[in-house]
Order: C-alpha cells, then structure tokens, then sequence
C-alpha cells in the first residue's frame, strides 16, 4: 500500500554528517522524496510536535537539541513506507538499535538518533501538515 510519512534529520546528522549517507539510505530503499525543506523549528512548532511530552522533565532538553539548528524536513513516499523506514532506522534508543540500521550506525542515545519518523499512518497525516503547507508536497 502506497503511504507517506515524515522524516525529519535532526541536528545530531548534521553534527555527525550523515544527512546524506541516511538520505541515501533511504533511495536505497526505494521510497520517493516527495518533499523536502530546510527549516528553523521554533518553540511553538515544537511545543506542539512533542504535545505528549512537554510536561515532562527532559522536555526543555529536547526543545533545546531540536532547534539547535536548522533541520530538514522531508516527506517519503513508497508501499509500507512508515513500518519500512522504521525498520531501517531501528529502535528510538540507538543503544538498543542493531548494527546496520541508522541508529545502530551512527546514533548515541533516545535523542541523538539523527532521524525522526513518523510512526503510524495517523501521526505521519498530522506531522506531514504540521511541517509543510499545501502546496509544497508534490506526489
């Protein structure tokens, strides 16, 4: 089944560099690049993309890592393409992600794991209208 999902490279891949080594990964794969920007994420954005975890402690850490800098924001396209990308990301906690997966490569911990994706074909809905505007996926 055709689906999409978000994915965002967050500051940990640019660090690192391997924005584009996980990029790849994703070609690879075969999933279609539908939509991509470069973008500043502010408090309020983040406030509410991590709406289910703000009033937890760590919370002000994460706002802090995520608009560190810019990060790129893309949508993908593909059959079974957020179960598929999960799988090539591996678990949220990198030391828990086998080697070979993007975590497991090149992740340090729950909040350094360089990519975040969309995990359910209803958040990846809300998450790909949270970052970009009609218009600006194009596929």
């Amino acid at each position: 089944m055709l689906e999409k999902t978000l994915i965002l490279c967050k500051p940990d891949a640019f660090d690192t560099r391997k924005v584009g080594a996980a990029i790849n990964r994703f070609e690879q794969a075969g999933f279609e690049i539908v939509g991509c920007k470069m973008m500043q994420l502010t408090s309020e954005l983040l406030r509410e993309h991590y709406a289910h975890i703000t009033h937890l402690p760590f919370f002000p850490e994460i706002e802090a890592f995520m608009s560190s800098r810019p990060v790129i924001a893309m949508v993908l396209k593909g059959d079974g393409v957020i179960a598929r990308v999960r799988n090539l990301l591996g678990p949220t906690n990198s030391a828990l992600a086998p080697a070979g997966t993007i975590r497991g490569d090149w992740g340090q911990d729950k909040t350094r794991n360089l990519i975040h994706a969309s995990d359910s074909p209803e958040a990846a809905l809300a998450e790909i209208k949270r970052f970009f505007k009609d218009g600006e996926v194009l596929g």
